[in-house]
């Protein structure tokens, strides 16, 4: 059988791949059953089974790639190699072990459903998008902090004195700062009471508003950018196969 590999080196299975996907999405309705408590010995034995024949698939797919892959490295600290790498981790971690500590390593079986990004071209198309607006979004976030801090700082000056059971300290603010800045959590924190606590909870509310918008407009505008790349792909591509 004959192997594909797209830009970044990382090996395409073909037509395995939808049987991998098939079982993504069997592995991920198990992990939901099995939860049911009284289940029958049977039905559990059965999911059992059907978690160890996953991982033993999943197994060999991340040694196929890790195997055919260019460079090899590349892709086992790639994105999807760590993926696939967490996705059947905790089942050799867990085997045969009784600690409730290292058991609890299970829930990280949850990183099999990343692996579904691989067969959508949306799914790759917004890892894309992120990937070119990377740089903006780092700094929208450290700015985010940035102003976070401030807030915190700002409101405790300002309010500590008339509730000190409500605004400790900057640390306890940081949670009355957050949700402030995101008018759409609600953690009950406390109000200010005082004027310039009030002002300043006002600007902070408008803040977190245009807070939202950026982020969006970035990411609208890379999405944009990475269609615009999938189709000249795709259209090189076709202009190819009828040369």
């Amino acid at each position: 059988m004959r192997f594909e590999r797209d830009e970044k080196g990382h090996v395409y299975l073909g037509k395995l791949e939808w049987v991998i996907e098939l079982l993504i999405v069997l592995s991920l309705v198990s992990i939901a059953v099995e939860t049911i408590p009284r289940l029958p010995p049977r039905l559990r034995g059965s999911l059992r089974l059907l978690e160890i024949v996953t991982v033993a698939i999943f197994t060999l797919e991340y040694l196929a790639r890790l195997i055919l892959s260019r460079p090899r490295f590349k892709y086992a600290v790639s994105f999807y190699g760590l993926v696939d790498l967490a996705a059947i981790l905790p089942f050799y971690l867990t085997s045969g072990v009784d600690l409730r500590s290292v058991r609890a390593l299970r829930f990280f079986r949850l990183f099999r459903m990343l692996k579904l990004t691989r067969y959508s071209t949306s799914f790759r198309r917004i890892n894309r998008a992120f990937y070119i607006a990377r740089d903006d979004l780092l700094l929208f976030g450290i700015a985010s902090l940035i102003l976070l801090y401030l807030s915190a700082v700002v409101i405790y000056y300002f309010e500590h004195r008339v509730q000190p059971e409500v605004f400790t300290s900057v640390i306890d603010s940081l949670w009355w700062a957050l949700s402030t800045l995101t008018p759409s959590l609600a953690f009950d924190e406390g109000s200010p009471v005082t004027l310039g606590g009030r002002i300043f909870t006002f600007f902070v509310v408008i803040i977190g508003l245009g807070l939202i918008a950026i982020p969006t407009g970035v990411i609208a505008s890379a999405l944009a950018k990475a269609r615009q790349e999938t189709e000249e792909t795709d259209a090189g591509k076709a202009e190819g196969e009828a040369k």
